[in-house]
Protein backbone atom coordinates (compact mmCIF):
# COMPACT_ATOMS: atom_id res chain seq x y z
CA UNK A 1 0.00 0.00 0.00
CA UNK A 2 1.12 3.56 -0.72
CA UNK A 3 0.04 6.98 0.40
CA UNK A 4 -0.13 10.21 -1.52
CA UNK A 5 -0.28 13.66 0.05
CA UNK A 6 0.59 17.32 -0.47
CA UNK A 7 2.10 19.01 2.59
CA UNK A 8 3.16 22.49 3.60
CA UNK A 9 6.53 23.30 5.19
CA UNK A 10 5.19 22.22 8.59
CA UNK A 11 3.51 19.11 7.10
CA UNK A 12 0.05 20.70 7.13
CA UNK A 13 -2.41 19.00 4.79
CA UNK A 14 -5.67 20.85 5.25
CA UNK A 15 -7.62 23.68 6.77
CA UNK A 16 -11.33 23.66 7.55
CA UNK A 17 -11.79 20.42 5.60
CA UNK A 18 -10.18 21.70 2.41
CA UNK A 19 -6.81 21.28 0.72
CA UNK A 20 -4.14 23.88 1.45
CA UNK A 21 -3.03 24.00 -2.18
CA UNK A 22 -4.41 23.33 -5.65
CA UNK A 23 -1.41 22.88 -7.91
CA UNK A 24 -2.38 21.88 -11.43
CA UNK A 25 0.66 19.66 -12.05
CA UNK A 26 0.27 17.99 -8.65
CA UNK A 27 -3.42 17.24 -9.29
CA UNK A 28 -2.46 15.69 -12.64
CA UNK A 29 0.21 13.61 -10.89
CA UNK A 30 -2.36 12.46 -8.33
CA UNK A 31 -4.72 11.43 -11.14
CA UNK A 32 -1.94 9.64 -13.04
CA UNK A 33 -0.75 7.69 -9.98
CA UNK A 34 -4.19 6.70 -8.66
CA UNK A 35 -6.27 6.04 -11.79
CA UNK A 36 -7.14 2.37 -12.05
CA UNK A 37 -6.18 1.81 -8.41
CA UNK A 38 -8.00 1.55 -5.09
CA UNK A 39 -8.08 4.73 -2.98
CA UNK A 40 -8.80 4.78 0.76
CA UNK A 41 -9.98 7.89 2.57
CA UNK A 42 -11.95 9.10 5.55
CA UNK A 43 -15.48 10.43 5.27
CA UNK A 44 -14.43 14.11 5.52
CA UNK A 45 -11.94 13.63 2.69
CA UNK A 46 -14.68 12.02 0.62
CA UNK A 47 -17.01 14.96 1.29
CA UNK A 48 -14.29 17.33 0.08
CA UNK A 49 -13.98 15.63 -3.34
CA UNK A 50 -15.21 17.57 -6.38
CA UNK A 51 -19.02 17.37 -6.52
CA UNK A 52 -18.94 15.12 -3.45
CA UNK A 53 -18.85 12.07 -5.72
CA UNK A 54 -16.40 9.16 -5.98
CA UNK A 55 -13.29 9.79 -8.04
CA UNK A 56 -13.76 8.16 -11.45
CA UNK A 57 -11.82 5.14 -12.67
CA UNK A 58 -10.82 4.09 -9.17
CA UNK A 59 -12.24 1.85 -6.47
CA UNK A 60 -13.22 4.35 -3.76
CA UNK A 61 -13.20 3.12 -0.14
CA UNK A 62 -14.29 5.28 2.80
CA UNK A 63 -13.18 4.21 6.26
CA UNK A 64 -15.67 5.48 8.83
CA UNK A 65 -16.91 4.58 12.31
CA UNK A 66 -20.45 5.49 11.20
CA UNK A 67 -22.07 2.08 10.69
CA UNK A 68 -25.13 3.67 9.05
CA UNK A 69 -23.08 5.44 6.38
CA UNK A 70 -23.99 4.44 2.83
CA UNK A 71 -22.50 6.16 -0.22
CA UNK A 72 -23.47 5.15 -3.77
CA UNK A 73 -20.59 3.53 -5.74
CA UNK A 74 -18.31 3.59 -2.67
CA UNK A 75 -17.24 0.75 -0.41
CA UNK A 76 -17.73 1.87 3.19
CA UNK A 77 -15.68 0.02 5.80
CA UNK A 78 -16.21 0.46 9.52
CA UNK A 79 -13.03 -1.13 10.82
CA UNK A 80 -9.46 -1.83 9.88
CA UNK A 81 -10.26 -5.54 9.85
CA UNK A 82 -13.07 -5.01 7.34
CA UNK A 83 -10.88 -2.72 5.23
CA UNK A 84 -8.12 -5.34 5.00
CA UNK A 85 -10.42 -7.60 2.96
CA UNK A 86 -10.36 -5.02 0.15
CA UNK A 87 -6.66 -4.13 0.18
CA UNK A 88 -5.62 -6.04 -2.93
CA UNK A 89 -3.53 -4.76 -5.82
CA UNK A 90 -2.36 -1.16 -5.90
CA UNK A 91 -3.89 0.79 -3.02
CA UNK A 92 -3.37 4.48 -2.22
CA UNK A 93 -4.27 6.15 1.06
CA UNK A 94 -5.40 9.71 0.20
CA UNK A 95 -6.34 11.21 3.59
CA UNK A 96 -7.17 12.77 5.88
CA UNK A 97 -5.06 13.09 8.97
CA UNK A 98 -6.65 10.28 11.01
CA UNK A 99 -6.56 7.86 8.08
CA UNK A 100 -2.90 8.64 7.31
CA UNK A 101 -1.99 8.05 10.96
CA UNK A 102 -4.02 4.84 11.16
CA UNK A 103 -2.62 3.32 7.96
CA UNK A 104 0.92 4.74 7.91
CA UNK A 105 2.54 1.58 9.26
CA UNK A 106 0.82 -0.48 6.52
CA UNK A 107 2.25 1.68 3.72
CA UNK A 108 5.48 0.87 1.94
CA UNK A 109 5.79 4.03 -0.18
CA UNK A 110 4.76 7.65 0.30
CA UNK A 111 4.39 10.10 -2.58
CA UNK A 112 4.70 13.50 -0.95
CA UNK A 113 4.42 16.89 -2.61
CA UNK A 114 6.35 19.22 -0.29
CA UNK A 115 5.38 22.85 -0.82
CA UNK A 116 7.59 25.70 0.39
CA UNK A 117 4.80 27.69 2.02
CA UNK A 118 3.08 27.57 5.40
CA UNK A 119 -0.57 28.66 5.21
CA UNK A 120 -2.79 28.06 8.26
CA UNK A 121 -3.52 24.36 8.75
CA UNK A 122 -5.58 22.33 11.20
CA UNK A 123 -4.78 18.86 9.81
CA UNK A 124 -1.26 17.46 9.61
CA UNK A 125 0.64 14.54 8.15
CA UNK A 126 3.25 12.79 10.30
CA UNK A 127 6.68 14.18 9.40
CA UNK A 128 8.13 11.25 7.49
CA UNK A 129 11.55 12.89 7.31
CA UNK A 130 11.72 12.69 11.13
CA UNK A 131 10.50 9.11 11.51
CA UNK A 132 13.28 6.52 11.86
CA UNK A 133 11.55 3.88 9.73
CA UNK A 134 11.05 6.14 6.68
CA UNK A 135 13.74 7.28 4.28
CA UNK A 136 13.75 9.65 1.32
CA UNK A 137 14.51 7.78 -1.91
CA UNK A 138 13.75 10.36 -4.61
CA UNK A 139 13.19 14.10 -5.05
CA UNK A 140 12.24 16.26 -8.00
CA UNK A 141 12.18 20.07 -7.63
CA UNK A 142 9.24 21.86 -9.26
CA UNK A 143 7.73 25.33 -9.59
CA UNK A 144 4.33 26.61 -10.64
CA UNK A 145 4.13 30.39 -10.81
CA UNK A 146 5.62 31.70 -7.57
CA UNK A 147 5.10 28.38 -5.80
CA UNK A 148 8.20 26.29 -5.15
CA UNK A 149 7.71 22.63 -4.30
CA UNK A 150 9.19 19.18 -4.79
CA UNK A 151 7.92 15.71 -5.41
CA UNK A 152 9.44 13.45 -2.79
CA UNK A 153 9.18 9.70 -2.54
CA UNK A 154 9.72 8.05 0.82
CA UNK A 155 10.09 4.34 1.48
CA UNK A 156 9.39 2.55 4.73
CA UNK A 157 12.32 0.52 5.96
CA UNK A 158 11.10 -3.02 6.74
Amino acid sequence: MSLIVAVSENWGIGYKNDLLFRISDDLKRFRRLTTGKTIVMGHNTFKSLPSGRPLPNRTNIVLSRDTSLKIPDVLVCNSLEELQKYLVGDVFVIGGEQIYRLLLDYCETAYVTQIQAAPPADAFMPKLNELPNWRLIDEEPKTEGDLVYKYSVFSQIP
